[in-house]
């Protein structure tokens, strides 16, 4: 049986009986900024096992913001799908989320991935994590001065390193529990020595980047997880070339952990249909969803206890690889000093 077949049919046995009672006028409104074609097994297994109808709206993130004010107290949205913990914060911090409370969302994500909760209750939680990894061309930089991301700063790096814009929220999402764990006046200087190992400005994705160390403009570069997994899976001889040529390393297994982001989803201020919003978060945090963000779609699991199923994640070496435990909560809390530290430090 076909995996999203199969994954309907588990989760319809599993929820039907325990959301039936909660599909008020069986309608989900649903604004997502996550454009993977392997999410759609996803929504019609929420969709089998509830009977509740999701209306969805495709855009990126800044878009979808921009959407959530202009509408107000109109909007029409009951669930925000975003991808990244910089988002998340940035999105709660205008006021355009709601708490709720939720024991089966308590019990299986970790708090380190949860917005930090409040009486009222918890304003986000990620159901996905990507861990930003170091990518390296083993030709031109050794693996020892590659293996935390202290070591970007290293002058031993010079004229090596590339990334995509600083102020990209898979790198500021980073540069902030960095921040965090060095302090603000070693943080900065941390960046600023990025910036003078740079092999180019600042450009392109992270795809590109991995690209650019393959291609020898770069010897070192950053990289979420799931791009790598997609050029390792890929048929192309051209993506297979570039895996030949390069090496990955997750950062800080000796001391803090690698870190690691998170796709992440919260219950809009003026949801209408809020019971089937919270169905519809605690559905996404099930054992079978969560293995198939896992293992359809190359990200890891964020609930507890998903056995990881992705040989490109493995390949990498993602099956076992220690964590940061910092709360993402700290991306609120340090991002707009990281953001003036990068502008004072010429980080574009």
């Amino acid at each position: 049986m076909p995996f999203a077949a199969k994954l309907s049919t588990i989760v319809v046995a599993a929820f039907g009986t325990a959301f039936s009672a909660q599909a008020q006028d069986k309608v989900l409104n649903l604004y997502s900024a996550r454009h993977y074609q392997t999410d759609e097994a996803l929504y019609e297994g929420f969709t089998k096992a509830t009977g509740i109808k999701i209306n969805r709206v495709d855009a990126d993130d800044a878009g979808i913001l921009a959407r959530l004010k202009a509408e107000g107290a109109a909007s029409p949205a009951d669930v925000i799908l975003l991808v990244d913990a910089a988002r998340l914060a940035l999105a709660d911090s205008q006021g355009l989320f709601q708490p709720i409370k939720s024991a089966k969302l308590d019990a299986v994500i970790p708090a380190n991935l949860r917005a930090t909760p409040t009486p009222e209750g918890v304003t986000w939680t990620g159901f996905s994590t990507r861990a930003r990894v170091i990518v390296y061309d083993p030709t031109r930089v050794k693996a020892e001065d590659v293996t935390t991301y202290e070591q970007l700063a290293d002058p031993k790096l010079k004229g090596l390193v590339c990334t995509r814009s600083g102020s990209h929220p898979y790198n500021i999402s980073l540069f902030t529990t960095v921040v965090e764990r060095l302090g603000d006046q070693q943080g900065e200087s941390w960046l600023k020595g990025i910036v003078n190992n740079m092999a180019r400005a600042p450009k392109g994705g992270d795809t590109d980047q991995i690209k650019a160390v393959a291609s020898g403009e770069c010897g070192v570069a950053l990289s979420n997880s799931y791009y790598v997994a997609r050029l390792i899976k890929s048929d192309k001889p051209e993506d297979k070339a570039v895996m030949d040529k390069v090496k990955v390393v997750f950062p800080n297994q000796g001391t803090s952990g690698t870190h690691v982001n998170i796709a992440g989803a919260a219950v809009a201020r003026h949801a209408k249909h809020r019971d089937n919003a919270i169905a519809f978060m605690e559905y996404l945090a099930s054992p079978e969803a969560q293995a198939y963000f896992a293992n359809g779609n190359n990200e890891f699991a964020a609930a507890k206890d998903v056995k990881l199923d992705n040989p490109a994640l493995k390949a990498m070496g993602g099956e076992h690889f220690k964590a940061e435990q910092i709360p993402l909560e700290v991306v609120a809390r340090n991002l707009t000093k990281v953001q003036q530290m990068l502008d004072r430090v010429g980080y574009k």
